[in-house]
Parts: C-alpha cells; sequence; structure tokens
C-alpha cells in the first residue's frame, strides 16, 4: 500500500526486473496495483468462529449408509453450535437438515471461493465435511398428528432439483434468526403456533451431543416434530424419553434421540423403524423442552443418556447490549480535483479492520440525512458507514450485520434495511440499540431459489406502493453439475419457476407474482415516485447483445428457458436500446437521478456496467409507441465495477458500488465511488433522438457553428443483431449480411438556440442499432465527442419544430446529395500488425476475459497460447496455430477449450479479416520463443 501511494507499484515492478518501458503498459500496470492492493488484506477466513452461522447450500446427501438418501438444504442455515459440533437448519421445510462433529462445510460457492481470489468462480456445492450425527430428508421437520415423509410443495420446472422455495403458509412459516451473544435463535410458526428453537451441543466422556431446545406456545392442534431419521435401521428399543435405532451396516453403532422436561401427553417414538419423531398433543400448553441427539458406538450409550439431564430454561431471544463488534473503524476518502464536469471521489473501504474481514461492496441506501448508510457485501455482512460529507475526511465504519447468502442488493425504506439474497429478503432489526443487527427477520421467502448456483437473486428495487420488484437471472449452464441438473436449451439448464424473471413482492411480504419473464441476467431500475420499471439484460445466449428494456406487465424477453408459459411463448418486447458487447460486455442495473445537483444528469436515467466500468446517460423517447432510445457512456475515472447506484438525499450526487469476480476492466477489486457535478461544462449530449430524418444531439453549452454544421464531423454507422440460441451476435447489415453500413451526412444543422445539432441522414429505417461518433466544439472551446449508440425501433418523424429546426429543408439537403449513399467508401484497410492487434485487444474488450500475464479469467489467457496444445471438450487436441485461432475468433463455440464455458460472442460483421490477422499477430508475438522484434 505504501509503495502504491508513493510511486504507483513502479519501484516494486522494477525490483522484479520489469523494464521502465513495461511500466507504461496500462494494462501490466493495471494488473499490478491491483496484485498489490489485494495482497495487503491478511484476510481471515471466510467463516469466522466467533459467530454463531452462515447461510449456504448445504449438502448432507451420501455422508453415510444411514443417513438420508436426498438431503440437500438449497438455502441451509449452517450452524457453529461450538464443542466441535454443528448444524443445518432448512428454512424452507422448517427441518434440521442434519448434524454433525469434525469439519464445517466446504466453502465452495462463488462468494466463498472468491473471497481472497477475486477471478476465482471455479465453485462447487457446499458439502458436509464431518463425521454425522443426525439428518432428516426432504420432508417438512413439522408436521401435523399423521406426519408423511414426502415433500409437499409442487415440484418446479425440473422435478428433481431440491429448490421449491418454502412450505405453504397454513402449514408453516420461516421467521428469522435472533442473535443471542454468540448463539442463534430460530423463530418459526407451525400451523399457528409460534416457535422458537435455540441449537447447541453436549459433551459427556469425549461424546458429542446436538441438542435443539425448543420453545412452544399452546397449541390449537397435534404438531409432530421429525427429529431424524435413520436409514436401514436393524432395531429401535424405545424407553420413556429416549428412542435408540441400531445401525444394520454396522451394528454396534447406534443413534440415539432423547427427550429432557418433555410437556405432559408429548410422545418420542419411532416410526416404521426408521424415523424418530417427537408429538405435541391437542391444546398442549406452552412449553421449553430439549430435544438430545447423538450417534456413537453402543458401549458409549450411557454417556448419551448423561447428556439428558439437568433442567430446561426458557429461552430468551433478546440480546441486551451484547455488541460482537464494538470497535468503529475509520478511514478517509479520496476526493478528486474539480477537473471534468464530472468527477469520481472514493470512499475507501474499512481495510484492513478489526476482524480481517475482506469488503466487497454490493450495494448501497441511505438513511434520512445522507451523511449515513448501509453496505452490503457479496461476503454476507452488512456495514454502516457515517461521516458521509464533502470532504469524506473522517468516514466511521462500523459492522452491522453477518452471515447472510450472496446478498447483491440493499435497500433502506423508513429506516428499516432489507436486503436480498438466495435467502430471499431479510429484514434487519437493532432491537437494543448497539449498532448491530440482533434480529435477522424473514420478510419475504416467497421466490424460489433453485440449487443451480448460476441462478443469481440479482436485483430489488422498492415499490412506492410497499414491497418490493425482484429480479432473478436464469439458471445459466455454467455453474457445477449435479445429478438434479438438467439442461433446457443452448446456454441454460432448467432453474427454478422464477428463473429469469421480474417479480412483485407484496408490502407485507407473503405473496409474489411474476411479472414478466424470458430474461437471461435481469438488473432494475425503477422512478421512485411512480415505480416505473426498466431492466437491463446481459449479452449471452438468445441476448445478442446487451439491452436496456421498459418492462411491461406480462412481457416475455427472449429466453425461452426463462418462462413458464404454455406453448410457445410470443415474440420479444423490443428494448429501448440495445447497447453494442464492445461498448457494454455486461450491464447492470439502473437508476434515476431525483436530484436537481447533477448538472445535465439531473432527471435522466443512469445504466450501469459492470465490466466497462462506469455509467450511461440513458436516453427515452417516449413521445409515440414503440418506445425507443440510447446511451452515451459518461466520462470519468471508474476504478472499480460499477453496479448498484443510489442518490444521497443529502448532496444530491451518486453514489455507486461494486466489486470484482471476474471480467471486469476496473483496477480495483471494490470501492465506494461518489460520482459528483462539478458544475463544468459536460461533453455529455443532454438529447439524443433519432428518426425519419436523422439525429437530433442537443447538449448544454452553445455549439461553434463551424465545427458543429461541418457534416465531414460526423460518422453514423448502423446494424442489426440476430436473436439466436449461439451466444452473442455478429454484426449484420440490413440484407443480413455480415457487416455493417456506414452511412452519410447529408448536412448538419444548428438549432435556433445553438444547442442542438440536426445530422440529415438518408434512407433512415427501423434498425436495432446506431453508433455515432463525432469531433465538435462548444461555442467555448470544450471538445464534444461523446459516442452514442440509439436503437430505432420505428423510424417516425422528429418533430423538428419543437427541437428548434423549423426552418431546416432535409428534404432539400437529400435532394442535393443523390449520390450520397453510394459514394460512401469504406475505412482505408490497414496492413495487420501485431502492434495493431494489442490495439484492437484493448478496444474490443478481448482484454476483460483473456489475461496476458497467464491469470485465469472467463476466457484462457493469451501469453503462450500461439502454438500450444489445446485440449478440447470434445476429447481431442488441437494446436493453436493461425488456422485454430481465427476459427476461434469467428466461430468461438466450434472448439470450446477443456474447462472454459461457451460464452465468447461471435466477432462476425465486427471484425474484418485484417483486423483478425492484427489480433492473431498479436497472440504470437506473446509467445515466449517469438522473436524480440515482434514481442
Amino acid at each position: 500500500a505504501w509503495l502504491r501511494e508513493y510511486d504507483g507499484g513502479r519501484s516494486f515492478y522494477t525490483a522484479l526486473g520489469h523494464t521502465e518501458a513495461a511500466y507504461s503498459d496500462p494494462l501490466f500496470r493495471r494488473h499490478l496495483l491491483k496484485g498489490l492492493e489485494w495482497a495487503a488484506g491478511g484476510l481471515d477466513p471466510f467463516v469466522e468462529s466467533g459467530f454463531p452461522f452462515i447461510t449456504t447450500t448445504v449438502d448432507a446427501e451420501g455422508m453415510a449408509p444411514f443417513m438420508p438418501e436426498r438431503n440437500l438444504a438449497v438455502r441451509g442455515i449452517a450452524l457453529q453450535l461450538g464443542k466441535g459440533a454443528y448444524a443445518s437448519f432448512d428454512p424452507d421445510l422448517l427441518r434440521m437438515s442434519a448434524g454433525w462433529t469434525g469439519d464445517f462445510v466446504s466453502m465452495s460457492t462463488m462468494a466463498q471461493v472468491s473471497y481472497d481470489q477475486p477471478n476465482n468462480k471455479q465453485n462447487e456445492i457446499p458439502r458436509v465435511l464431518g463425521q454425522p450425527v443426525f439428518g432428516t430428508g426432504m420432508y417438512p421437520g413439522w408436521m401435523g398428528a399423521a406426519p408423511t415423509f414426502s415433500d409437499p410443495r409442487p415440484p418446479g420446472p425440473n422435478p428433481d432439483d431440491p429448490g421449491r422455495g418454502p412450505i405453504d403458509r397454513v402449514q408453516g412459516r420461516w421467521n428469522g434468526i435472533h442473535m443471542v451473544g454468540d448463539r442463534a435463535v430460530l423463530s418459526y410458526t407451525v400451523q399457528g403456533t409460534d416457535v422458537l428453537e435455540q441449537p447447541g451441543s453436549v459433551a459427556v466422556n469425549g461424546e458429542v451431543g446436538i441438542t435443539r431446545t425448543v420453545q412452544t406456545e399452546a397449541t390449537a392442534r397435534p404438531l409432530t416434530l421429525v427429529a431424524a431419521e435413520v436409514r436401514n435401521a436393524a432395531t429401535a428399543e424405545q424407553s420413556s424419553n429416549a428412542v435408540v435405532l441400531e445401525h444394520s451396516a454396522a451394528p454396534d453403532t447406534v443413534t440415539a434421540v432423547g427427550v429432557v422436561q418433555p410437556p405432559e401427553g408429548a410422545t418420542l417414538q419411532a416410526v416404521d423403524g426408521r424415523y424418530v419423531t417427537f408429538r405435541l398433543p391437542n391444546d398442549a400448553p406452552a412449553a421449553t423442552f430439549r430435544l438430545v441427539l447423538w450417534t456413537g458406538p453402543r458401549t458409549a450409550l450411557p454417556a448419551f443418556r448423561s447428556m439428558l439431564n439437568g433442567p430446561v430454561d426458557s429461552i430468551d431471544a433478546s440480546d441486551e447490549g451484547t455488541a460482537r463488534w464494538p470497535r468503529v473503524v475509520h478511514t478517509r476518502g479520496e476526493v478528486a480535483p474539480d477537473t471534468s464536469a464530472f468527477v469520481t471521489d472514493e470512499l475507501s473501504l474499512p481495510l484492513p479492520n478489526p476482524w480481517n474481514r475482506n469488503v466487497r461492496a454490493a450495494d448501497l441506501d441511505f438513511f434520512d440525512g445522507g451523511d449515513r448508510a448501509a453496505v452490503v457485501t457479496f461476503s454476507g455482512d452488512v456495514w454502516l458507514v457515517s461521516g458521509i460529507n464533502q470532504r469524506l475526511e473522517r468516514l466511521r465504519w462500523k459492522r452491522f450485520a453477518s452471515g447472510l447468502y450472496e446478498p447483491l442488493s440493499l435497500s433502506i425504506v423508513d429506516g428499516a434495511i432489507y436486503v436480498y439474497g438466495r435467502e430471499g429478503i431479510v429484514r434487519l432489526h437493532d432491537q437494543d440499540g448497539d449498532g448491530e443487527a440482533d434480529f435477522y427477520e424473514n420478510f419475504s421467502n416467497r421466490i424460489i431459489q433453485s440449487n443451480e448456483t448460476r441462478e443469481w437473486p440479482l436485483d430489488m428495487v422498492p415499490r412506492p406502493e410497499g414491497g418490493f420488484f425482484l429480479s432473478m437471472g436464469g439458471a445459466l449452464n455454467a455453474g457445477p453439475r449435479t445429478e438434479a441438473s438438467k439442461e433446457a436449451v443452448p446456454g441454460f439448464r432448467v432453474g427454478s419457476s422464477h428463473a429469469g424473471s421480474v417479480t412483485q413482492v407484496s408490502a407485507d411480504g407473503d405473496s409474489i407474482r411474476v411479472v414478466a419473464d424470458g430474461f437471461r441476467e435481469p438488473y432494475l431500475g425503477t422512478y421512485p415516485a411512480s415505480g416505473f420499471l426498466t431492466a437491463s439484460d446481459q449479452q449471452g445466449n438468445f441476448v445478442p447483445s446487451t439491452p436496456i428494456y421498459v418492462v411491461r406487465e406480462g412481457g416475455y424477453y427472449g429466453v425461452p428457458a426463462s418462462t413458464q408459459r404454455a406453448g410457445a411463448p410470443p415474440d420479444p418486447e423490443p428494448p429501448l436500446t440495445w447497447i453494442p458487447h464492445q461498448v457494454d460486455p455486461s450491464g447492470a442495473s439502473q437508476l434515476w437521478v431525483t436530484s436537481d445537483r447533477m448538472g445535465p444528469m439531473s432527471g435522466a436515467m443512469m445504466h450501469f456496467s459492470y465490466t466497462r466500468p462506469g455509467p450511461f446517460h440513458v436516453y427515452m423517447d417516449t413521445t409515440q409507441t414503440p418506445w425507443q432510445g440510447g446511451v452515451s457512456p459518461l466520462a470519468g475515472e471508474y476504478t472499480v465495477p460499477t453496479s448498484k447506484g443510489q442518490v444521497n438525499p443529502g448532496d444530491g450526487q451518486v453514489y455507486v458500488a461494486g466489486f470484482q469476480v471476474w471480467g471486469s476492466q476496473a483496477e480495483k477489486v471494490s470501492s465506494l465511488l461518489r460520482v459528483r457535478y462539478t458544475g463544468q461544462p459536460s461533453g455529455q449530449p443532454t438529447l439524443a433522438r433519432a428518426g425519419r430524418q436523422g439525429v437530433i444531439l442537443r447538449f448544454e453549452q452553445p455549439l461553434d457553428p463551424e465545427t458543429a454544421t461541418n457534416a465531414r464531423n460526423y460518422g453514423v454507422r448502423r446494424w442489426n443483431y440476430q436473436r439466436t440460441a449461439q451466444y452473442g451476435s455478429g454484426h449484420f447489415t440490413l440484407d443480413g449480411s455480415p457487416g455493417e453500413d456506414k452511412l452519410p451526412v447529408a448536412a448538419a444543422h444548428l438549432s435556433e438556440d445553438q444547442t442542438a445539432v440536426l445530422l440529415v441522414v438518408p434512407d433512415m429505417q427501423r434498425v436495432m442499432q446506431i453508433g455515432i461518433n463525432y469531433a465538435i466544439t462548444a461555442a467555448d472551446g470544450t471538445a464534444l465527442d461523446a459516442p452514442v449508440y440509439l436503437t430505432l425501433n420505428e423510424a417516425r418523424p422528429l418533430d423538428l419544430d419543437a427541437a428548434g429546426f423549423g426552418n431546416v429543408d432535409w428534404q432539400q439537403d437529400l435532394q442535393q446529395a443523390p449520390d450520397l449513399m453510394a459514394s460512401t467508401a469504406a475505412a482505408e484497410a490497414l496492413a495487420p500488425t501485431a502492434k495493431r492487434g494489442r490495439h484492437i485487444y484493448q478496444e474490443v474488450g478481448c482484454v476483460t476475459c483473456h489475461a496476458l500475464d497467464g491469470a485465469q479469467q472467463v476466457g484462457p489467457p493469451l501469453n503462450n497460447l500461439f502454438g500450444a496444445d489445446r485440449p478440447l471438450q470434445s476429447g481431442e487436441t488441437v494446436v493453436a496455430d493461425a488456422a485454430y485461432l481465427e476459427r476461434s475468433i469467428w466461430a468461438p463455440s466450434s472448439q470450446l477449450v477443456a474447462g472454459y464455458e461457451a460464452n465468447m460472442p461471435a466477432y462476425e460483421g465486427i471484425l474484418s479479416a485484417a483486423e483478425v490477422e492484427s489480433l492473431i499477430l498479436f497472440m504470437k508475438s506473446l509467445a515466449t520463443d517469438a522473436p524480440s522484434e515482434a514481442r
């Protein structure tokens, strides 16, 4: 960190033998600085020994012959019970799915494997690592008087997937977790009866049992708790307070379940010689009892019976001032100089901190006043940060919550913090006022999460009527394959009934409905006052490039694997705009800038890009239907991935959160940024609109007439995409051939107020993408050159009178240049070179997925690739010669390398043959045995 501040890492770099010339390479420097920053972390393990739980998928299948055959808790609460004992509670089925001793759970989800390796995405389903004590199968943990050991939930699109969501609310509801010191108290309701449960452990003579202390209200009907299932039990011995089942595979081993202080009329019994149940009678009074579960040698049964001694105290769910993280971490932000209209200030994260905890900011929101915010991390923590002011000189960070499951969204509504992760929506409460959450309330778990690890809970935005809109990613065919995994269409597996959808959660959290579906990876945005909803998606199979949609009730958005409609889905809704993949490879959320202090962005919509990174100004033409629009990238320094943003109600500026897992061009792993308007002139168009006559670009300041009216200062291209099952799309002209149409600008006219320009362009017609480049100046000499990308869903007439071009005879402009279309020549072809290939590598986005230093990213590293043997997924091996590399660029999915996914778009119509040859020459220059002049 000192070296980075001292000279940007130059001294460290040269000490390793790199040349001063190499330091000038921005890619090399970026990876070095990222490595310096990450190496300084000194992180402790993902699982903290002093915190009682984490939420994670828990796979306990096949642990032992006596354990249930199917036993996977998609939203398991993995509990640390002390004395080397652990348990997993399944809140969807209200069951204690497994208990064990020894080692914990393999930390292998995406958040866990990337915790200290930001580019590691080789995730697996977490498995129990210790020795089993007990388990229950895929059925509710509580039932009525006559238990049935089957899953009552309706199967999802994949009937073999265990992720079916919560049981019916009439049968039971998960309420949440009370934090009491270093213990977790579980709260749920069973058929109208409120239950508190405190899991724990007990040790006698070296034997460890797992305890379940349960406190129930008076029952209105008989209730049955399923304590354990022992497959193929040889015998079942039953006494007044214990059941002992002998294992048939190991007769000297038994599983024992005992009860301490049972209420009157309650019975502990073995059912079918396999299941151990505890039944509470009808109209039983409020009671507190304890179950003890143990597995071990028959000779140690006396130790188990000793575990049944002692009183059972009532459960106290309050947490009176027991602070787990009392220390506050202070950081100092970095305020950028006012060198342009928009600058980015950095709110330094609490790294390092007393708990050696990594902090990867996923989302943020503000409390009233704007000087305090809540930040959620991908690792499952929530931090409170205060001291947010103009100078950022003393930020104070306080840990507030932990143990959440890969959360990506946070909202503050009426002062309460809501977090959306794989467990659903959790509302956090600080009931004793010590600055830390002590009740993790289940606000809503009605959204169904499958076991597919690439089915992400992506975004949550509040509704003005109460409740939330949620988005769930499609079940991408990229995560670990399980026995339940089934492929649906190219690029997708069969996920849950909410995969790839936008849903609406009611104000009370108890109901959910699908608003729209057919998405791949949707991120949301909403106008707070009206609930007007937008969504982006990410290029991939069936998504040819990055779109921004207006989400319509009942809309379908193009991915057949992400819809539950009967029969063939309708035609996809057209997007408000497409964005070229090379401009925004990975779109994220949108934000309405509900502030009058953001200059030309005030009242406008921002779209965030994870990969680029940075925000875009979104232009919307809502004068007629279908709506259409475009984007222009907002200039600025964005050192971290930009995924989620919020307007600070205090200073009116936009604050952005983001973190890196893989595939971003950002320099840093994570931070918080403030996008601040300085009052200086902006080069961004405030309006961009296309129509029959051409294109209107409007700016916030008067334009220089000489440069603005010179048609040679503008370039216009157009192309279509093809929505297919292939990953992404090339560029195609209107006649369907690969490539782009270059359109001439017949004339450029200045508006009456001299702040807008009309580009008269011939042959304007419906097209998916228009790219506009220009190089003009404002009247004060400011250079204006921000590119604009538009979509023309309909080539309807522009209202020239309203735009200040009432005196323009655009038809005469076209008549004076009848040969413009024919005379527009292609750009001069340049000779292929390795140097040009390096430029193309950066310009078209290869840098996002392919490292030059051997690092494993989304795609294979390029150093030493040329001439190397490449093992393919088909089992054969090929040599990466020029012909192979050319095929891999034109048709990336045709010869997939083993260990990599089909997630590279085709570059047909995007790169010329000469540009592809330049890329191959560049890759050849990276080989170890390449001549020095090539390198």
